[in-house]
């Protein structure tokens, strides 16, 4: 899992919770299982994930491609 985001003080990936999330699982199920996550930890990767879906980084695309 080199250079996926966790959070912090874990090795939680945030993406593995916001998929987590999108499968239908709740907050409450998630912090039951993950006793280290905290509730604003998880919201704030909502903010995280929104932040970057804005970026204007783009991707060039290799001409031989």
């Amino acid at each position: 899992m080199v250079g996926n985001p966790v959070f912090t003080g874990t090795p939680m990936p945030i993406d593995l919770i916001l998929e987590r999330i999108a499968c239908g699982e709740t907050l409450e199920s998630i912090l039951k299982a993950c006793p280290q996550l905290a509730r604003e930890a998880i919201l704030a990767s909502f903010a995280f994930a929104s932040e970057w879906m804005r970026s204007d980084v783009v991707y060039p695309v290799p001409s031989n491609a």
